[in-house]
């Protein structure tokens, strides 16, 4: 199969015209660099602009359109010579990347996300494998720099696309979402590490032995490494999980890049690897965890509680419950409202009923705000997510320092699912998991509203103090039906 630019000069040359000129131009070397550098500035606008709510759709849009045209400066690069693969492979995905996008739901994208973040980390391997394959196949001699960059490259992104795998499956609850361990595990991994790290030298100054084979262990070994490595992590750790593994492929895609000379994958790569990296750090002092906690320590109990008259008994104090009818009246008489989403709120898919709810409320002019914690769900930003889906207006989702100083002037504080990040615990019990990490401070606000199926305990498998607070009522249910019974009480008061 010829080449892209050598396929445009058979069909013009069929039609009786002559394109040479204007091949040489767009496949110039040169222009095809300067078309990298539009697609790496585009990548960066369109990063800066995702910092925003208001702005992430267009800045989600900018970045495809740097994309495409780092895509199609690729395609046209007379370095290509057979599109038979590219062709099958952009068959077999274009259909499945569409259709996800448009089908998965809001409270499947923190797995979609686990998922497409493992593909960019498993592609990456396979071109190191396929780079060695064909470096050994036709003998062809290569420098220090680029095979460093392919064993970091196959290293990392075998570890990040079977982390990821078992991020998804965790999340998807195909497996537990609870730490799985076995003894030694530790040690385990240690070795692994060291036996992976060991290999990549001995690839590096070996000339005795066929590589490609040494490459295929050292694949085989790191996805071990990846597995074992997110295994024990407990769901209540998944947004730093992601974020970690989304900085690995990063860094493993900018190692490709430099190993195929790719300025443009380079500086993609090392967008996402710095940002993920960031991201990472913010998101484990949101959670007062250290990373190396995260990743070589399992956090969460069984989730079992000690029921509610032994909670109570060990708080100090008793659970009230309530209904859907007191809780309308109490928030129609009030003049501030903060809704605190968590994961239970994308479980029960009821962001559009809880925007109906603030949209009753906003009729009797009481303030409605949304207050986000930056770990609430299972994925950096989900709540915002969620609540975008049902076009909560971004003005009124305030994040955790923000909203914290509004709850002790707040008259009602509703809590949608969140547990582990409203819990007092964190500031007044040394003792427990979670003490130090930054919490939504609910139990400011003068009345507070728990809606929830059970008193089930969270991931960090300890119970919740705000519940057994003398100014908390619990609204046992489905999220979902309890807030339209509360939209419906509304209407009528």
């Amino acid at each position: 199969m010829t080449s892209l630019p050598l396929a445009l000069e058979c069909v013009t040359e069929a039609l009786g015209g002559s394109c040479d000129g204007l091949l040489k131009i767009i496949t110039n070397p040169n222009l095809i660099n300067v078309a990298y550098l539009v697609a790496i500035i585009l990548f960066i606008v369109g990063l800066k602009k995702l910092t925003s709510p208001a702005t992430a759709r267009q800045g989600n849009f900018i970045a495809g359109i740097g994309m495409m045209i780092a895509l199609v400066a690729t395609l046209l690069d007379r370095q290509i010579v057979d599109y038979k693969w590219i062709l099958v492979g952009a068959v077999a995905g274009v259909p499945l990347g569409w259709i996800s996008a448009r089908k998965v739901k809001m409270t499947a994208m923190p797995e979609m996300v686990a998922l497409f973040n493992g593909v960019g980390g498993g592609a990456v391997a396979l071109i190191a494998l396929t780079e060695y394959y064909t470096w050994t196949q036709h003998g062809i001699g290569i420098t220090t720099d680029v095979e460093v960059a392919s064993v970091f490259s196959l290293i990392i992104g075998s570890i990040s696309f079977w982390g990821s795998v078992i991020a998804f499956l965790k999340l998807s609850e195909r497996i537990t979402g609870k730490p799985v361990t076995f003894p030694g595990q530790s040690i385990v991994n240690s070795l692994i590490g060291l036996g992976v790290l060991g290999a990549g030298g001995f690839l590096l100054f070996s000339t005795g032995m066929d590589p490609y084979w040494i490459t295929v262990a050292i694949a085989g070994a790191a996805a071990f490494l990846g597995i074992t490595l997110v295994l024990p992590i407990g769901g209540a750790d998944m947004p730093v999980v992601i974020s970690t593994l989304n900085a690995m492929t990063g860094l493993a895609a900018a190692a490709a890049g430099f190993a195929l000379g790719n300025n443009s994958l380079i500086v993609a790569g090392m967008i996402v690897g710095a940002s993920g990296t960031i991201l990472t750090n913010l998101m484990a002092v949101a959670m007062n965890r250290t990373i190396p906690g995260v990743l070589f320590g399992s956090f969460g109990g069984s989730g079992e509680t000690a029921g509610p008259a032994g909670a109570a008994a060990e708080h100090g104090g008793t659970v009230q419950s309530t209904d859907a009818a007191s809780v309308a009246i109490l928030m129609a008489y009030a003049q501030s409202v903060i809704v605190v989403p968590g994961y239970g709120l994308a479980v029960a898919q009821a962001q559009h009923t809880v925007r109906e709810m603030a949209d009753e409320l906003e009729k009797r002019d009481i303030s409605v705000k949304y207050a986000i914690h930056p770990v609430a769900g299972r994925m950096p930003g989900h709540m915002n997510v969620l609540l975008a889906e049902a076009d909560v207006p971004y003005d009124q989702l305030v994040e955790m320092d923000d909203i914290n100083p509004e709850f002790e002037r707040t008259d009602v504080a509703i809590v949608v699912g969140a547990n582990d990040v409203t819990n007092p615990a964190a500031k007044t019990s040394p003792e427990s998991p979670i003490y130090g990490m930054p919490i939504l401070e609910v139990d400011q606000a003068h009345n507070v509203i728990v809606l929830k199926r059970s008193m089930s305990a969270g991931y960090a498998g300890i119970d919740n103090e705000l519940y057994y607070n003398p100014k908390t009522q619990m609204l046992f249910g489905d999220a979902k039906a309890s807030l339209a019974e509360i939209v419906n009480e509304l209407k009528n008061v």
